[in-house]
């Protein structure tokens, strides 16, 4: 059974940064291609950013240059470090495998929340 455990959110000004993390079990997390993704407000979700098995990482646009994904195998577990936040970065961030499987169970997320 799949089980992803974001935790790290939180209420931060815009400038700030925040470090999140997914605790994964129940997927070979060694062998897959992890991502985070968000849901803002009446948005769809989005890939924000995504790690190889073997450390290779992808960005959305608009995040490059501000956040850093990274992972321990030996601790199933990915990280999204997020520096100079914005209020466009407001959203539920959640963690899975990327691309996700069909009907991907999805954790509870973790609610970030940047004011100006």
């Amino acid at each position: 059974q799949v089980q992803l455990v974001e935790s790290g959110g939180g209420l931060v000004q815009a400038g700030g940064s925040l470090r999140l993390s997914c605790a994964a079990s129940g997927i070979i997390f060694s062998r897959n291609r992890m991502g985070w993704y968000r849901q803002a407000p009446g948005k769809q979700r989005e890939l924000v950013a995504s790690i190889s098995s073997l450390g290779s990482t992808n960005y959305l646009d608009s995040v490059k240059g501000r956040f850093t994904i990274s992972r321990d195998n030996a601790k199933s577990t990915v990280y999204l470090q997020m520096n100079s936040l914005k209020p466009e970065d407001t959203a539920v961030y959640y963690c899975n495998s990327a691309p996700t499987p069909p009907n991907p169970y999805w954790g509870q997320g973790t609610q970030v929340t940047v004011s100006s």
